[in-house]
């Protein structure tokens, strides 16, 4: 029943971490400072997770569902932001990257059929440790790479969310199960004890 517990809680997550990985790796090399550090805490979370089911531990499981919660809340936030969605703007804004620099996603100049053309003379306004550039010939815009990715993220967490949950469902029945079995062995009947009604009387030898 452990095993089958593990493999079910690890498959749907397995595929979540590969998947953060590799969205890791693309927020890295765009400079997305707030993805890069969900993630990290994504990973840990995930490792506790499984941490938790191969212990035993239904509380790390419930964290780790509880996480999921969140992370999808964080996903929908990033489609919203790059389908500027109410006042988001993926332009102007810099809350991905914490106002720290002006970088967009990795994927709006290495996107399929992307052209990057530098512009010169740069405005007045650029800061002169970055490039002024257009992109153009995009098979697919950059802003709709991230909104898949965030939606394959939120698919993923919610079967994890619905695996975590029976998981710990099981973890809980089967202590239940334990405690009852346990109970018959700490208050099972006892017959009543025999009494011996033989008395020892004292022996004395005579010389």
């Amino acid at each position: 029943m452990g095993i089958i517990r593990f493999l079910l809680l690890y498959c749907p997550t397995n595929i979540l971490t590969v998947c953060v990985l590799e969205r890791q790796i693309f927020d890295f090399l765009g400079y997305q400072w707030a993805p890069i550090l969900a993630n990290f805490v994504h990973i840990i979370i995930v490792i506790l997770g499984l941490f938790g089911t191969i212990q035993y531990r239904p509380r790390y499981i419930t964290g780790y569902a509880v996480w999921l919660v969140l992370w999808v809340t964080w996903n929908v936030f990033v489609i919203c932001f790059y389908l500027e969605a109410g006042d988001l703007s993926k332009e102007t804004d810099l809350i991905l990257t914490f106002n720290i620099s002006m970088h967009r996603s990795w994927w709006m100049e290495n996107g399929p059929g992307c052209t990057v053309t530098s512009v010169t003379p740069a405005p007045d306004w650029a800061p002169e440790d970055h490039r002024y550039i257009t992109v153009s010939g995009c098979l697919l815009e950059y802003q709709y790479i991230e909104v898949a990715h965030s939606s394959l993220q939120i698919v993923l967490a919610l079967a994890g969310f619905i695996y975590a949950c029976y998981v710990v469902k099981c973890i809980t029945e089967e202590e239940d199960s334990f405690d009852f079995i346990g109970g018959f062995d700490s208050y099972g009947y006892q017959g009543p004890q025999k009494t011996s009604h033989l008395q020892l009387q004292p022996m004395y030898m005579s010389k």
